[in-house]
């Protein structure tokens, strides 16, 4: 891959990383401030649906947080865009959709296929 889209690539995931953290922070802050009593039951009820809501969307930001940091690694080792199953370039396109993947579309439609049987 050009080096420049390697940097552009690089760029977008750290601006990605900034927005997930600056939103977990945020996340904290508004939980910590969000002990309210509610004289309601519904409305505590309602309240701890968000809640769990919330806090649900940030465990999978949470991981998506580790994916980034996985792929800022593999910019760096030099192996950003090389897929880990047969070693091929991923195409810049999949690599657009899904910066953090590591597998080209081919190794990981098979793998899902195997996955739905499986072998």
């Amino acid at each position: 891959m050009e080096p420049d889209r390697v940097e552009y690539f690089r760029n977008l995931l750290q601006s990605r990383l900034d927005a997930l953290i600056e939103e977990a922070k945020a996340t904290v802050t508004d939980l910590a401030e969000g002990d309210e009593n509610y004289a309601d039951p519904t409305d505590r009820a309602a309240a701890e649906s968000d809640r769990s809501f919330l806090l649900r969307i940030r465990d999978r930001e949470r991981r998506l947080i580790g994916k980034i940091q996985e792929a800022l690694d593999r910019v760096e080792e030099g192996t950003f865009g090389v897929c880990d199953t047969c070693g091929d370039e991923i195409g810049e396109k999949r690599l657009e959709a899904r910066p953090v993947t590591t597998q080209c579309i081919d190794c990981k439609t098979e793998a899902e296929k195997k996955e739905r049987t499986g072998s």
